[in-house]
């Protein structure tokens, strides 16, 4: 499989993932449960997105990007992300995630995924397509 291939594969799952997350931020708030929800859907699409970031700029040939925080500011040097310090932000509240168990804070992060995270992962997947159609 051609590096283009794999781009477009990884692409194709990153851009699943953000409709799954973008649905689930459009549901009713009833239940306890589809906060926790969106929030497992952000840990996954978050995931996917940084690692899409760079494999993109690897293939510009950026490499030794060994961690999240570093690929989400090469990204944004090479203009692959419109924001960097937001996404920062995003960074720091998924690694939040992981270990949440106060709902206050849970909810917080949740409005943040519904009102910014979700139009920046969607922004990403935008110009990813147009990136990865550039490349012969």
């Amino acid at each position: 499989m051609s590096s283009k291939e794999r781009l477009y594969e990884k692409l194709e799952d990153y851009k699943q993932a953000c409709m799954r997350l973008k649905e689930a931020t459009e549901l009713e708030i009833e239940y306890d449960i589809v906060i926790d929800g969106v929030i497992q859907r952000f840990e996954f699409t978050f995931e996917l997105s940084w690692k899409l970031m760079k494999m993109l700029l690897e293939y510009y040939g950026v490499t030794e990007l060994r961690s999240p925080r570093a690929t989400i500011r090469e990204a944004f040097a090479n203009r692959l992300i419109s924001d960097g310090e937001q996404w920062i932000d995003m960074m720091v509240d998924r690694n939040k995630t992981s270990h949440l168990y106060d709902e206050v804070e849970a909810k917080l992060i949740y409005d943040k995924i519904r009102d910014v995270y979700t139009n920046r992962l969607m922004e990403l997947c935008e110009k990813a397509e147009k990136e990865i159609a550039k490349i012969q």
